[in-house]
C-alpha cells in the first residue's frame, strides 16, 4: 500500500496493488511511494484556445482544429487531433496547412481566453494565495501547509481542482508535482492531455540523467548547439561533469546548467511574479510599409495590450515595438516611460513615434506592441503639469471602455481605426 494513492477519477483511495480503482474500475491509479510529500505543482490547460472553442462549438468535437491567423500567420495553438498530423505551435500557418489540410482554422479570441483562463486562476487561488502565473493557462502552485485546511495532502487537492475544471468549464489541465518549480513543470509536460506526473526526491537525479539537454530552462537552439559541439547532448553527461568546468567553459550559464543539470532549484512560487510582458500582435495578408497603413493597425493593438493591462490590475513601464520585415527579420525598438500607463492613448503615442522612425520602405508583414517591466495599477498615469490634456485623455478613454464593455470592443472607434461602411451597390 502507497500512502496518499487514489483514484484520479472518483478519488477514492486506493489500497493494495490493483492497478485499478475498487470503487469505479478506473485505470487512473495515482501512485507514488513520495505522494503524500510534495507541494510544488504546475498546472498546464490542455490545448487551451483550442480547448475552448470546441467546448463552444461541439460540431468542432473530432476535428483538428488550429487557433491562428490567414496563411501567413502562424500556429498560436492546436487540438491535439491536429497535432497527430505534425501540427505544433509557431509553425507557419501555410505549413500546417500542408500537414492537415481539412483542419478547421480560427482567428484567436483572446478576451474569451483571458475570460476562461482568470476564472481558472481564481479555483487555483481557492487551493492556496501561492499561486505564480506564467501566462493565460499556467501556473505554479505551492500548496505547503495546507493539508489541515483542505483535510487532504496536496497530490488530492490538485486532483480535485482538476475534475472541478473539467466539471465547471469544460476543458481540462494537466498537473505536474515534485518538490521544485523546474521538476513540476516538467512533470506536466509527461502524459498530456489529462495528465497527473509526480517526480520525486529520490528519482530527481536518474530521472534527469535520461532526458536531452534542451530540457533544461535556457537551453534554446543556440545554447544546445554549443553543447552538442562540446559533445554534450544529456542532461546526464552534464552531472558527470564538475561545476569549474562547465563555468570555465560556459561562464555564469554553466553554474545554471551544472545545479538544474541536478534538479537544484529553490526559487519560491510567487505570486507577483506574474507577467514578463502582455503585448499583442498581428500579421498581414500582404506586406505593409506606409504610415497610412500600418499607423491604424498600430492604434488597434495598442487598445488591446491597454484592456489587458486593465483587466490585470497592471501598469507598463516600458513600451516594446515588434517588427518583422518581408524577409523574416524582426526589428524590436523599446521606450523606457517616467511614469507607469495602461492607457492605450499612451502607448500608441510612444509606439508611434517608434514606428515612424522605422518607414524607410521596408515592407512589413508583422507588427505588434506591448509593454513589460509591470507596476501596479495605483501607480499609472500620475496627473502631468507639463501635459494639462493628460487627465482629459485619461477621461475620455475610460468612457470608450464603460461603452466597449458593454456593446462590445467594436461598438466604437477612434479616429485612427475608424473605417466608414461600404456604399451600398
Amino acid at each position: 500500500m502507497v500512502p496518499g494513492a487514489f483514484c484520479r477519477d472518483c478519488l477514492t483511495p486506493h489500497r493494495g496493488s490493483l492497478r485499478r480503482c475498487a470503487a469505479c474500475g478506473s485505470p487512473r491509479i495515482l501512485s507514488h511511494p513520495e505522494l503524500a510529500t510534495l507541494s510544488i505543482a504546475h498546472i498546464d490547460c490542455d490545448a487551451f484556445y483550442a480547448m475552448v472553442e470546441k467546448r463552444d462549438r461541439p460540431d468542432l468535437a473530432d476535428k483538428p482544429v488550429i487557433i491562428g491567423g490567414g496563411r501567413r500567420g502562424v500556429v498560436l495553438t492546436c487540438c491535439y487531433n491536429a497535432r497527430i498530423f505534425g501540427v505544433r505551435s509557431a509553425m507557419p500557418m501555410f505549413k500546417a496547412l500542408e500537414l492537415c489540410p481539412h483542419a478547421v482554422i480560427l482567428k484567436p479570441n483572446m478576451a474569451k481566453y483571458a475570460e476562461v483562463g482568470h476564472a481558472v486562476r481564481e479555483r487555483m487561488r481557492q487551493l492556496t494565495p501561492l499561486v505564480e502565473p506564467l501566462s493565460i493557462d499556467e501556473a505554479f502552485l505551492d500548496l505547503s501547509g495546507t493539508e489541515l485546511l483542505h483535510r487532504a495532502t496536496p497530490a488530492l487537492s490538485l486532483a480535485r481542482l482538476a475534475r472541478a475544471v473539467e466539471d465547471e468549464f469544460r476543458i481540462s489541465v494537466s498537473v505536474g508535482l515534485s518538490h521544485n518549480k523546474f521538476l513540476a513543470k516538467l512533470a506536466s509536460d509527461l502524459q498530456k492531455p489529462r495528465g497527473f506526473s509526480v517526480i520525486g526526491r529520490q528519482e530527481t537525479t536518474s530521472f534527469l540523467a535520461g532526458l536531452k539537454v534542451t530540457s533544461i530552462w535556457g537551453v534554446g537552439n543556440a545554447m544546445a548547439r554549443t553543447l552538442a559541439a562540446d559533445g554534450i547532448t544529456m542532461i546526464g553527461q552534464l552531472q558527470d561533469m564538475p561545476v569549474e568546468t562547465l563555468m570555465r567553459r560556459y561562464g555564469g550559464v554553466g553554474q545554471k546548467l551544472w545545479r538544474l543539470s541536478r534538479g537544484l532549484d529553490e526559487r519560491p512560487v510567487s505570486p507577483h511574479g506574474e507577467a514578463r510582458s502582455i503585448s499583442a500582435e498581428t500579421t498581414f495578408d500582404t506586406d505593409k510599409s506606409r504610415a497610412e497603413e500600418l499607423l491604424p493597425i498600430l492604434r488597434r493593438l495598442s487598445e488591446k495590450v491597454a484592456a489587458r493591462l486593465k483587466r490585470t490590475d497592471l501598469a507598463g513601464t516600458t513600451v516594446v515595438l515588434k517588427l518583422k520585415t518581408s524577409d523574416f527579420r524582426i526589428r524590436t525598438r523599446n521606450r523606457k516611460l517616467s511614469d507607469p500607463t495602461r492607457l492605450a492613448d499612451r502607448i500608441f503615442a510612444v509606439g508611434r513615434e517608434m514606428l515612424l522612425r522605422e518607414l524607410d520602405g521596408t515592407r512589413f508583414r508583422l507588427i505588434g506592441i506591448g509593454c513589460n517591466e509591470f507596476a501596479p495599477a495605483s501607480r499609472a498615469d500620475p496627473p502631468d503639469m507639463l501635459d494639462p490634456g493628460k487627465e482629459k485623455r485619461a477621461k475620455a478613454e475610460a468612457a470608450l471602455d464603460a461603452l466597449r464593455n458593454k456593446f462590445g470592443d467594436t461598438s466604437i472607434e477612434t479616429g485612427y481605426t475608424f473605417r466608414p461602411p461600404k456604399p451600398e451597390a
